[in-house]
């Protein structure tokens, strides 16, 4: 038998078989549906940098989008800002980093997330955020369900942050 050849043919178009289109969902519910979110909202610059504020005092965030059972938060970190080690509680996310670049600590080391850069997290993952860089960054956070609790765990590398804010 030839394997280059089959005796499977669509005929006709394909689309108007009704029950293999599956309907586009509202929401995100999937772990990639709510990594695929976060693209889409950094991809579209004007949905997110007419917001961005930088504090040279604290953590600047806001909440930019809710929808059943997510949030979507937008933050700004100006150099030396960190967010302390935390997990989300029971809280699912991804973070995406949309301008700058982040450091990523965690019990296996630190990494660096530059621009576009995604983590996907589960609940109890414990991780520091800091802006170790010399230039601002701007991060996206989609957490499912939403934030309600953010442990703080204690850091080698910075004091604790006091503040309970997105991260």
């Amino acid at each position: 038998m030839n394997s280059s050849h089959s005796d499977l043919q669509i005929a006709g178009d394909i689309l108007e078989v009704q029950h293999l289109l599956q309907p586009a969902r509202p929401h995100p519910v999937t772990v990639a549906e709510f990594a695929g979110l976060a693209r889409s909202i950094a991809a579209d610059r004007s949905q997110w940098a007419h917001l961005v504020q930088y504090d040279a005092t604290s953590r600047w965030y806001h909440r930019l989008r809710t929808g059943p059972g997510y949030e979507v938060w937008l933050l700004s970190w100006v150099p030396g800002q960190g967010s302390g080690a935390h997990d989300h509680g029971a809280s699912s996310g991804v973070l995406t980093v949309l301008d700058g670049e982040l450091t990523e600590r965690t019990e296996r080391g630190a990494g660096t997330l530059t621009s576009g850069s995604q983590r996907v997290f589960a609940p109890g993952y414990v991780h520091e955020v800091v802006n170790d860089s010399l230039e601002p960054a701007v991060s996206l956070h989609v957490y499912y369900p939403g934030l309600t609790d953010m442990p703080m765990h204690p850091s080698q590398s910075a004091p604790a942050a006091q503040d309970v804010v997105p991260a």
